[in-house]
């Protein structure tokens, strides 16, 4: 199964980025592949992404491969599922090149769009997934919050065994939302968050809460929608945004990453507040979220 990839595409980048954590409980960097279990419906498939090239130098034609180690073939929908996935995952189908003419014009991210040029945004595409992930997320470091992810998708979610190894997918909406708080509570997870998470999966396992009805809403009627659920604030909203819905006006301007990233690019003697932060945000109009992303992975 082959993905075409447009230029510029930094995969050493994407890798690097996605070898943040050896907490990673949902996918494995192997060398220079990335192994992913695929779960839908009663259909688990294990996927291995490498990248490619035919020819050399203009005539180079960059792909993306994915193969299936366990040797069963996808059906038709779950190949479909699978390569959406990985357009989403990679942000393939996005112009990279007036991002990069900003980048060039501010002294903020400059550096930034230099060092990590052709690095796409790595996405979340699963709903419930970046939603569980952004409330975990909330108010504790991100090694502590891998910790939970890794705990909470080992207790709750499904695997399959390949080369003696374990490859983990995310756990089902409906399997949360039968869940008591005590259940999630006992992976150290505060008792706020642990209704949180069961709150999002009945939204999202009874249909109120769907990926198609926020991004027909717009970013606007996104957030609103988004901030209306219980445990879910102005940061957990625009995390979202940026990394499920792929809205490029996404901003979560309070990130304590965020304007310390804003600080060091722009040497300034004290951390920007966050009205400061968006208002330095005004020139990144229509690349919120991407130039976010490239002032984060300055900090990592």
């Amino acid at each position: 199964m082959v993905v075409p990839v447009p230029e510029p595409f930094n995969y050493a980048a994407a890798l690097a980025y996605l070898s943040r954590s050896s907490d990673e409980a949902l996918y494995a960097v192997e060398g220079n592949s990335l192994v992913k279990l695929f779960a839908r419906g009663g259909e688990e498939i294990l996927v291995r992404v490498d990248y490619a090239e035919d020819g050399s130098g203009t005539a180079a034609v960059p792909r993306l491969v994915a193969t299936f180690p366990m040797g069963d073939a996808p059906s038709p929908v779950m190949r479909e599922h699978i390569g959406a996935y990985m357009l989403e995952w990679f942000d393939l189908d996005r112009d990279l090149e007036p991002f990069y003419v900003l980048t060039e014009s501010s002294d903020l991210l400059r550096e930034a769009g230099r060092t990590f040029r052709g690095l796409r945004m790595i996405g979340i595409p699963d709903l419930f997934e970046a939603v569980c992930w952004a409330i975990i997320g909330q108010q504790i470091n991100l090694a502590f919050a891998y910790t939970l992810k890794k705990r909470f998708t080992e207790t709750f979610g499904r695997s399959v065994s390949w080369n003696g190894r374990e490859y983990w997918a995310f756990p089902e909406p409906a399997v949360v939302a039968s869940l008591e708080p005590a259940d999630i509570m006992a992976l150290q997870m505060t008792g706020r968050k642990s209704e949180y998470l069961i709150g999002a999966a009945r939204l999202v396992a009874d249909g109120t809460l769907d990926k198609p009805s926020l991004l027909e809403a717009g970013w606007e009627g996104a957030e609103s929608k988004l901030v209306a659920i219980r445990g879910i604030g102005l940061w957990t909203a625009h995390y979202v945004m940026m990394r499920c819905l792929r809205m490029p006006e996404a901003l979560p301007a309070a990130d304590v990453g965020l304007l310390n990233a804003i600080k060091a690019a722009g040497g300034m003697e004290r951390r920007p507040t966050a009205d400061e932060a968006r208002e330095l945000a005004r020139p990144w109009k229509g690349w919120e979220a991407y130039a976010t992303f490239y002032l984060w992975r300055t900090l990592y």
